[in-house]
């Protein structure tokens, strides 16, 4: 049995404003997919839609009931993500140094499944043509690659103007996250929890659980975000 085209039309339309309206629920992150999982649900709700759109053997309710079904474990998921470190490792990945102080970890590349020519590739991409350029590169869970330059291969250089260009001490790392100390990244940056405690109470900051977010920055000092903190006026 054939779908006839007003019926057609009919299906197609209700499932556009299913999925219209699906998407708004499950927000701006879903548009950008951000990470596997994220595009694995776009693709899934095509499927979805397509087969309510033209499969007369699937009822128009059980398709829906589909989709209403896969917005739901989605925004679990991402409510899992939020609240638990573990969770969103597990469901998103997490990113990964490809190349640490301008040296290639090869080690890193296998684990990413990636091979120097494709990792070129991704660099030419950012308008990068020589590995001797990049100081560090992220990859990072949605398959970019995000590039700290060399100080002297930057954009209006150092180097132009006569002027001292010091090596970042540090990669722009996470180093709290909604009150929780990630210590595997202090341990990778060769610092400890006593030296975020002393550098935080230098800030009149007594508790890590107050603070939603910290970074450390090149030059060593903190990027710090409280919790419920009101943006300036």
């Amino acid at each position: 049995m054939e779908l006839n085209l007003a019926e057609m039309l009919i299906r197609s339309s209700c499932a556009f404003f299913a999925i219209l309206l699906l998407a708004r629920i499950i927000g701006k992150k879903q548009l950008s997919q951000l990470t596997f999982f994220h595009y694995v649900t776009g693709i899934t709700f095509g499927s979805i839609a397509a087969e309510i759109s033209a499969q007369v053997e699937t009822p128009f309710l059980d398709g829906l009931v589909s989709l209403i079904w896969w917005t739901v474990l989605t925004l679990f998921v991402s409510f899992l993500s939020l609240k638990s470190k573990k969770a969103r490792v597990l469901f998103d990945d997490k990113p990964m140094i490809l190349i640490q102080n301008g040296v290639i970890l090869n080690d890193k590349l296998k684990k990413a499944r990636l091979h120097t020519d494709e990792l070129a590739m991704l660099l030419r991409e950012q308008s990068i043509f020589s590995f001797d350029e990049v100081l560090y590169a992220v990859f990072e869970t949605n398959g970019q690659l995000s590039v700290l330059k060399k100080p002297l291969a930057r954009t209006a250089t150092k180097e132009d103007v006569h002027v001292a260009a010091p090596a970042p001490q540090y990669l722009p790392t996470e180093l709290v996250s909604d009150g929780q100390i990630i210590v595997e990244n202090l341990a990778e940056l060769l610092l400890t929890e006593e030296w975020l405690i002393k550098k935080l109470s230098k800030k009149n900051i007594k508790s890590v659980e107050t603070l939603y977010y910290v970074q450390i920055l090149e030059n060593g000092s903190l990027y710090i975000s409280q919790k419920n903190a009101s943006p300036p006026s």
